[in-house]
């Protein structure tokens, strides 16, 4: 298809070519033929119903340093002008993050928006996945400092983290003999005003967290990510090594029960996070992992996730 493709992300300028999925998914719209505009959500607004944007219009190459060539900023009626936005900006998510989404979803019956912002602001991707839990580890969303301490009085060894972060920041493994928790709930407190989200720790983190990507509620593909010798964290932002890997039946089973509720919401890109057999976070935002995943099974998700944005329109 000819279509005309708006892309709300961070900046191009500044994007790694050999791993971006942003990037490839762009490729992928360019050799077809698409026409690219890209900017940022400070670059929206909205005026008596009109949502507009500041863009770029943009042709991408795998060039180090250089993949973007821009033509003079224009101004475009989301509404009218554009036929896909891809929203891929990074989180944090926060009030700008859902102000975003807000704005999308004035012009979501007339655009095809990706993943659809009603879904992606109704779905923080922590919380999402505690709608599964007997899929889960134990997991607890509070601020009630008892309750914490009775969570980890039940199962020793546990993870904590902020309820709204990303690429593993303030991610903390509090071990049964370590005597900082109160003093990372204290930190936290005075840095979140969200309730903090702890795990049982899963040892099995230490062979790898499972990155799987699910296209329209079905899975596609999946890597895993080895974290560094002494750290806990298996983001790849971490410095976690990605591996290659294969779906397992328990990986299978825990794609099919949430496959629906995905496409319910209208979530055609999502990226889960598998942990020794359990679902711990779902990724609705921005998943990343299509070229490494690319690269060790020849495939190429980003076309398969176009065919499926082509399908819907």
């Amino acid at each position: 298809m000819s279509l005309r493709v708006a892309i709300q992300m961070d900046p191009l300028e500044s994007v790694n070519i050999d791993g971006d999925t942003t990037f490839a998914l762009a490729e992928v719209a360019q050799a077809r033929g698409m026409e690219l505009f890209v900017y940022g959500p400070d670059d929206m607004s909205i005026e008596q119903g009109r949502v507009t944007a500041l863009v770029r219009p943009a042709r991408v190459q795998r060039v180090k340093d250089a993949p973007g060539l821009f033509d003079a900023p224009v101004r475009l009626d989301l509404a009218k002008d554009v036929d896909v936005i891809l929203m891929r900006q990074d989180p944090p998510f926060d009030m700008s993050y859902i102000t975003a989404c807000h704005l999308l979803e004035e012009i979501a019956d007339e655009t095809l928006v990706v993943n659809d912002p009603a879904g992606v602001r109704s779905s923080p991707e922590k919380i999402f996945p505690l709608m599964y839990p007997d899929l889960m580890p134990p997991t607890l969303v509070s601020r009630d400092l008892s309750v914490i301490e009775a969570f980890r009085a039940e199962h020793k060894d546990i993870i904590i983290k902020p309820l709204y972060g990303n690429g593993g920041a303030g991610v903390f493994h509090v071990a049964p003999d370590d005597e900082n928790l109160n003093a990372l709930l204290e930190m936290f407190a005075d840095i979140y005003r969200e309730p903090i989200i702890a795990q049982a720790y899963l040892p099995d983190v230490r062979a790898g967290d499972k990155r799987i990507i699910l296209i329209d509620g079905k899975a596609a593909g999946a890597i895993n990510r080895i974290p560094e010798a002494g750290e806990a964290r298996a983001n790849m932002h971490a410095g976690a090594e990605p591996v290659k890997t294969t779906l397992t039946d328990r990986d299978k089973e825990i794609c099919d029960a949430i496959g629906p509720e995905l496409k319910a919401r209208g979530l055609i890109f999502v990226g889960i996070d598998v942990i020794g057999g359990y679902l711990t976070e779902i990724n609705v935002t921005s998943p990343t992992g299509l070229q490494e995943i690319n690269r060790f099974d020849g495939v190429n998700l980003e076309a398969q996730i176009w065919d499926a944005i082509e399908a819907k329109l």
